[in-house]
C-alpha cells in the first residue's frame, strides 16, 4: 500500500502539548545525562555527510513515505520502514544531547517533519552484481525531506539511512530526526556478502531469514548459501528430491521448494542477492546416501592412521568425493543444477570446487585405472570442469564463482584454459592478501573472504575428538604449541578474528590500481562445524557490521587515516540498535565504555 499524499496540518493544540512534552524532555535528560561530544550514529557511515549545523526535529506522529510507484519489492519495503520508523522508538545509549545537537521545539518556524518523499530514475533495473545502489538524502531544517536514487535498490539503502536518523525521547512517545543534513551515498564494493555453512548443521528458514534482513539494514546484498556439503544436502529438488530424503539429517532439516522462494523472495525484498552454492566435486559424502555409485571414499574415516597428510581423505571429517570418470555423475549433477538454475533467479552460481584431495580418489578402481594409464588427479578435476562449467553458463548463470583452489592448490588444480576469465569468478581463502594478488595478476575477478580477516568460525578450538593434546596441564611439548606458547587449541585459522581485525582489512592491500578493479567485493564466512542457530547471531553480528562499512565506505577518514577509533562508538551503538531490532548481536565493549567515551581506548 503506497501512503496517501495528503499533508498533515497539526493543530495549535497539538503544538502546545508536543512543545510541553519536549520541554519535559529537555529538562529532564540535561539533569540527568552528561554533556558527550555524540551525534547521530549511522552504520555503515555515509560517503558524504553535510551537517554543518546538527539539530533534530520532531518527527510528526503522521509521518509518511510518499512514492508514485507501484513495484513489487519496493512497496512492501516502503510499509516496512514506514512501520519501522513509527514502532522502533530506539533511545539511544549515549543520549543526543541538546548542548550538541540542537534540538528544535515545535512551532511555526520549525514544525515536526511530515514527509519523505522518494524520486526513482529506474525501475526497472534488476538486482544482479553491479547494480546502482547510490542515492542522496536531504533533511532540511523545514520542509519535506527527499530521498532520490537512480534504483529501487539504492532508494531500499536510502530508507534504511533515514530510519537510523530517527531516535526516541526516552520514556515518550516523541521521535526526533536529524535535519539541516545532506547526504550522498554509494558503495565502493558492490559484493558484499555473508556465508553462511547450513549443511554441517542445519538452519531453519526464519534463522535465515532474520540474517538477511540484518544484513540490509548493514548494507549487505549477497546472502551466499553454502547449502550442500559431505555433511548433509538438505535442499529438496523435484528432478532429485533422494538427495534430500536420504542426505539430509531428517525431514524437518530440509529447504522445500517453497523455503527457497520464500528466502529468495525476501531477499528481494530487502535488497539482498541470494547465491547458491552447491560444492563439488568435492565435499560430496552426503550424495553418497542416494547415489553411492558416483562417490568415492564415502563414510570412511577421513585420516587413517599412519596416512601423511597429503593422502588424507578429506581435509575434516566427513568424507566423499563425485567420480568424474563415472557417467552417472553428470546424469545427477546436470539435474542438481538444472533446478538450481530455476529455483535461483540469480546471475552468479558458486560450484564450489574447494579441497579436492588425491587420497579420496585413490580409493576408487575407476580411478586407479585412470592413473595407471598415465592420467593424473589434476586432469580428473579438468574432466569434472570441463562436463560442468557450460552447462551451468548454459543456464543462465553466466558468472561462475570458484572456490581460489580450482587454480591455486599446490597437488590437484585444473590448467587455466579450463576457467574462461569471462564468466569465471575465484574466491579467495588462504595466504591473506597474497593470492588475492595470485588470482588478480591472472586476469580472474576475485571475491576476498580471507581465513586470516573473514572467517567467522575461527578461534573456537577444534571439533574433532579424540585430541590428547588437550591433555596438558602444565605446559605443551618441547617445540610443538598447543593449549599454551601460542598454541592455537585446535583451531586452524585462530585466533579469533575480532570485529577490529575485520574492519582494518584492506581487501586490495598489495595491488596496482589496474588489479583492484578485478575485485568485486568480499564475504565474510560462517562455517557451521562449531555452529548453530543458538549462536548465529552472535556469531555473525557485530562483526559483519565491520566489514560492511568498509566495503560500503571504507576505513578511512577523508585525510587517508584509518578511523577505527572513531568507528568503536558508533558501531557499540549500532550494535545496540540491532539488538532492539531482534538481532542477537554479541557486545564488543562493557557498557561503562559507551557511557564513558574514549576511556577504553588504548590510548587518548
Amino acid at each position: 500500500m503506497i501512503p496517501n499524499k495528503r499533508l498533515v496540518v497539526v493543530s495549535s493544540s497539538s503544538h502546545f502539548t508536543v512543545f510541553f512534552l519536549l520541554l519535559h524532555y529537555l529538562i529532564f535528560f540535561s539533569k540527568s545525562i552528561p554533556t558527550v561530544n555524540s551525534q547521530i550514529n549511522v552504520w555503515p557511515k555515509p560517503r558524504i555527510l553535510s551537517w554543518p549545523y546538527p539539530q533534530a526535529n520532531l518527527l510528526s506522529p503522521s509521518f509518511k513515505i510518499i512514492s508514485p510507484y507501484h513495484h513489487k519489492h519496493l512497496t512492501p519495503a516502503i510499509q516496512r520502514y514506514h512501520n519501522l520508523i513509527h514502532s522502533e522508538h530506539y533511545n539511544p545509549i549515549i543520549i543526543q544531547h541538546p548542548n550538541v545537537i540542537n534540538i528544535a521545539t515545535a512551532s511555526s518556524s520549525h514544525p515536526p517533519l511530515e514527509i519523505l518523499t522518494l524520486t526513482i530514475t529506474d525501475l526497472n533495473s534488476p538486482l544482479q552484481h553491479g547494480v546502482d545502489e547510490s542515492y542522496d538524502l536531504t533533511i532540511p531544517t523545514v520542509g519535506s525531506a527527499n530521498l532520490t536514487s537512480k534504483t529501487v535498490w539504492g532508494a531500499m539503502r536510502g530508507l534504511e539511512t533515514f530510519s537510523q536518523l530517527v531516535w526516541s525521547g526516552g520514556g515518550d512517545s516523541l521521535l526526533f530526526v536529524g535535519t539541516g543534513l545532506y547526504i550522498s551515498d554509494w558503495a565502493i564494493f558492490g559484493h558484499r556478502g555473508v556465508l553462511l555453512d547450513t549443511s554441517r548443521n542445519y538452519y531453519g528458514v526464519d534463522d535465515i531469514i532474520r540474517t538477511i534482513k540484518a544484513m540490509s539494514a548493514n548494507k549487505l546484498n549477497v546472502f551466499h548459501w553454502h547449502i550442500t556439503d559431505s555433511h548433509s544436502f538438505p535442499l529438496v529438488l523435484p528432478s532429485e528430491p533422494e538427495l534430500a530424503r536420504k542426505g539430509s539429517y531428517g525431514p524437518k532439516m530440509m529447504y522445500s521448494v517453497a523455503d527457497v522462494r520464500k528466502i529468495v523472495e525476501v531477499g528481494f525484498q530487502h535488497g539482498v542477492r541470494v547465491l547458491p552454492e552447491i560444492d563439488m566435486p568435492g565435499h560430496t559424502g552426503s550424495w553418497a546416501e542416494a547415489y553411492p555409485e558416483i562417490v568415492t571414499c564415502a563414510n570412511m574415516f577421513w585420516q587413517p592412521v599412519g596416512t601423511a597428510w597429503e593422502d588424507r581423505l578429506a581435509s575434516e571429517p566427513g568424507t566423499g568425493q563425485l567420480n568424474p570418470l563415472n557417467p552417472k555423475t553428470y546424469e545427477v549433477t546436470h539435474n542438481v543444477l538444472k533446478d538450481i538454475a530455476t529455483l535461483f533467479p540469480e546471475d552468479f552460481f558458486h560450484g564450489g570446487a574447494d579441497e579436492v584431495v588425491s587420497g579420496c580418489w585413490k580409493t576408487d578402481p575407476m580411478v586407479q585405472n585412470f592413473v595407471s594409464n598415465g592420467g593424473t588427479f589434476s586432469q580428473l578435476l579438468e574432466i569434472f570442469i570441463n562436463s560442468t562449467l557450460p552447462y551451468i553458463t548454459s543456464l543462465n548463470h553466466t558468472n561462475v564463482v570458484y572456490w581460489e583452489d580450482v587454480l591455486l592448490d599446490q597437488y590437484v588444480k585444473v590448467d587455466p584454459s579450463f576457467l574462461p576469465k569471462d564468466s569465471v569468478i575465484l574466491q579467495t581463502w588462504n595466504n591473506g592478501p597474497n593470492n588475492t594478488k595470485l588470482i588478480v595478476s591472472a586476469g580472474y575477478r576475485a571475491i576476498v573472504s580471507s581465513s586470516d580477516f573473514y572467517y567467522l568460525d575461527c578461534g573456537h578450538g577444534g571439533f574433532v575428538g579424540n585430541d590428547s593434546r588437550y591433555d596438558k596441564q602444565n605446559g605443551d611439548d618441547l617445540g610443538s604449541p598447543f593449549n599454551y606458547n601460542n598454541g592455537n587449541g585446535g583451531s586452524w585459522c585462530s585466533p579469533f578474528k575480532t570485529w577490529q581485525r575485520i574492519y582494518d582489512y584492506d581487501i586490495t592491500h598489495g595491488l596496482t590500481e589496474d588489479e583492484a578493479k578485478f575485485v568485486l567485493g568480499g564475504e565474510v564466512a560462517l562455517w557451521s562445524e562449531q555452529a548453530d542457530p543458538s549462536v548465529l547471531d552472535a556469531r555473525i553480528w557485530p562483526r559483519a557490521s565491520a566489514m560492511a562499512e568498509t566495503l560500503w565506505s571504507g576505513n578511512r577518514d577523508e585525510t587517508g587515516k584509518k578511523r577505527y577509533a572513531e568507528a568503536t562508538n558508533r558501531l557499540n551503538e549500532w550494535r545496540y540498535r540491532m539488538v532492539a531490532r531482534g538481532i542477537g548481536a554479541e557486545p564488543i565493549q562493557p557498557l561503562w565504555c559507551m557511557t564513558h567515551p574514549g576511556m577504553c581506548n588504548m590510548a587518548q
